[in-house]
């Protein structure tokens, strides 16, 4: 069996071990450029800590590395949808574009960043398309401004393909990410890629110490416990908000949402869900208590 690799604790250990620059690097030639091997080498920053997770504020799992030439790959998995995560993609990413530079530096000495983001709900329900990417473009004619800042998401729940049908490198990794945990072994189809056959030996549940098991134990029944809870939350405050008028039904549903989150989660991590400000929430929490 294999480890789920949307958690915390097997998401940073396959991809973002020092020992596992192969397998990002595979994953991002096949994300990035369509399989080409266009990078040849790459510098894991920040390798992964074997830490708990904590709540809601360990929903997105990260890992960043530098490449050959220098550019910045920022590489997320977002595994809860949370109010104002597109933004905080984009805020993130601006935020590491801007503080490459040193007081005084010369602004040619800025590298390219590209923030990829692997989501598990649909990003863009209005668009087929299970990888997307965005860059600055000209509003009509399309002329691309700099090449230096990119965004590229890839929302798992729209990737239907079978085992069978399986094609590309980025096809094969995609599966990966969404059906490892499901598979009892290493598909045939996946055997020819080095890199692939490796994340799925790092990934294989009986080399795990019982430490880390309950670590990933923990940190699946963890994000389980959010999404029952914004689930329930979300059931409650739509209820709550069709019993009131449409102006007021809405900051009642938020409420009503906050309510049933307060034991479980963080009041920043409430605040992006339900719109309410830390100073609104505190007020709600008082007058319950």
């Amino acid at each position: 069996m294999f480890i789920n690799p949307k958690t915390d604790f097997a998401f940073k250990k396959i991809f973002g071990s020092q020992q596992s620059t192969d397998i990002l690097i595979s994953f991002l030639n096949a994300i990035l450029y369509d399989g080409k091997d266009t990078i040849v080498e790459l510098e894991i920053l920040d390798p992964y800590q074997s830490s708990r997770i904590k709540g809601m504020k360990d929903s997105f799992l990260d890992v960043k590395a530098r490449l050959h030439d220098r550019t910045t790959v920022i590489v997320e998995m977002q595994v809860l949808n949370v109010l104002g995560f597109e933004k905080r993609i984009l805020y993130n990413a601006a935020k590491f574009y801007a503080t490459q530079l040193d007081i005084g530096d010369d602004y040619t000495l800025l590298s390219p960043v590209i923030a990829l983001t692997i989501t598990d709900f649909e990003m863009f329900p209005q668009s087929s398309k299970v990888i997307s990417s965005f860059t600055l473009r000209e509003k009509e004619e399309m002329t691309s401004y700099c090449d230096g800042f990119e965004l590229v998401f890839i929302e798992l729940p729209k990737f239907k393909k079978s085992l069978e049908a399986l094609g590309s490198l980025s096809d094969k990794w995609i599966y990966f990410l969404r059906n490892a945990n499901k598979l009892q072994s290493v598909p045939s189809s996946m055997e020819q890629e080095p890199a692939i056959q490796h994340a799925f030996r790092v990934a294989q549940q009986s080399q795990l110490t019982r430490d880390e098991l309950e670590m990933l134990e923990q940190q699946s029944r963890v994000l389980n416990d959010n999404r029952n809870a914004l689930l329930y939350a979300e059931q409650q405050g739509e209820l709550k908000g069709e019993e009131r008028g449409k102006r007021e039904g809405k900051r009642e549903a938020a409420i009503a949402i906050a309510l049933q989150l307060f034991d479980v989660l963080d009041l920043e991590t409430i605040a992006q869900k339900t719109g309410l400000t830390l100073e609104e929430l505190r007020s709600v929490k008082q007058d319950e208590s």
